[in-house]
């Protein structure tokens, strides 16, 4: 059985093993592969894993051989499924792996933006604090969580980690999910209360996004939802970078609309240099790392061997095609 990992860097950048992976067959693994090089470097592959380089319809009509793809994450929109489907071809997902981790990004963000850590260990390390006649000494508002109300757009697994997080930290919860009737209104025994989408703008002092990206929620935090938000109000996106719209998030931090930001997720990534967030007041922005930890990218190797292992005895698991 050949294997090829087309773009195993990022799962393991060097501190993972692919020995278990490449006990399943002939295994190739490929840092980086270009589009260009796609089809020589999966020309005789079986079983195809794959991060972030695509595979089309156009590619898999050149690769007779392919019977599996594995997506090396949990959204597969880098698969034209369809096409995969209707060529026999398998394909399958990683899911859950790191809902833990993700869920611990969105407090990062959200403690650096309020308790300002990361600014005021630099102003230390420039001598502020050495220069400064008190004891102690802070140039930007510090605000404490207990009490405040966290709204999560979307309640899935991680939206309900975050919920539960939220609580432990002392903050009231309101959600908004397209199917509030699927879940419950308690996260461990506290409740949550479900509202509109506009009624979650307003009440938010700290609103987080863990919705998938579809076309209705393409740029689902536009100008006229960010009016609606309290001054005072933070944002977090750790879900995907375009459910916001960035040129009217930018308009908003920089006319203080809304008190801040913090992204790990940007439309487009890397980001050009115009991006007009990586230049807004009261942003924090960071390069897609929530799913990053090593205890998360363990699951993930180990759910994706799996799932060959899976297809190659006849039960394939976590199908997306």
């Amino acid at each position: 059985m050949n294997i090829v990992v087309l773009d195993g860097h990022t799962l393991n950048p060097g501190d993972l093993s692919w020995q278990a992976l490449e006990a399943l067959g002939d295994c190739i693994v490929y840092e980086r592969t270009a589009p260009g090089l796609v089809l020589e470097r999966a020309a005789s592959a079986e079983i195809v894993l794959t991060n972030k380089v695509v595979l089309d319809a156009a590619q898999l009509a050149q690769l007779p051989r392919l019977r599996y793809i594995g997506v090396l994450a949990t959204g597969y929109n880098v698969v034209d499924v369809e096409a995969a489907r209707a060529r026999g071809i398998a394909v399958t997902n990683v899911p859950a792996y790191s809902t833990a981790s993700v869920a611990q990004m969105v407090f990062a963000l959200l403690l650096e933006l309020t308790q300002q850590v990361g600014h005021h260990a630099r102003l230390v390390r420039e001598g502020g604090w050495t220069a400064c006649p008190d004891f102690s000494f802070w140039d930007k508002p510090l605000v404490e969580l207990d009490g405040l109300t966290l709204g999560i757009v979307g309640f899935g697994a991680i939206g309900r980690r975050v919920a539960h997080l939220a609580q432990a930290l002392g903050m009231q919860v309101v959600v908004h999910t397209a199917n509030p009737g699927k879940y419950s209104s308690s996260v461990d025994g506290q409740q949550v209360r479900f509202v509109a989408l506009d009624e979650l703008f307003r009440a938010a002092d700290v609103l987080t996004l863990h919705c998938p990206l579809t076309e209705e929620t393409r740029n689902l935090v536009d100008a006229r939802r960010l009016d609606l938000m309290k001054p005072s109000a933070y944002l977090i996106n750790t879900g995907r970078g375009p459910l916001i719209d960035e040129a009217a998030l930018a308009a908003a931090l920089n006319a203080s609309r809304i008190a801040g930001a913090g992204l790990d997720v940007l439309s487009v990534e890397p980001p050009p240099a115009a991006n007009p967030l990586l230049q807004a007041a009261n942003c924090v922005i960071t390069p897609h790392i929530a799913w990053a930890t090593r205890a998360a990218r363990e699951r993930l190797m180990a759910t994706a061997v799996a799932n060959v292992r899976a297809f190659l005895a006849g039960d394939p698991r976590n199908l997306v095609s």
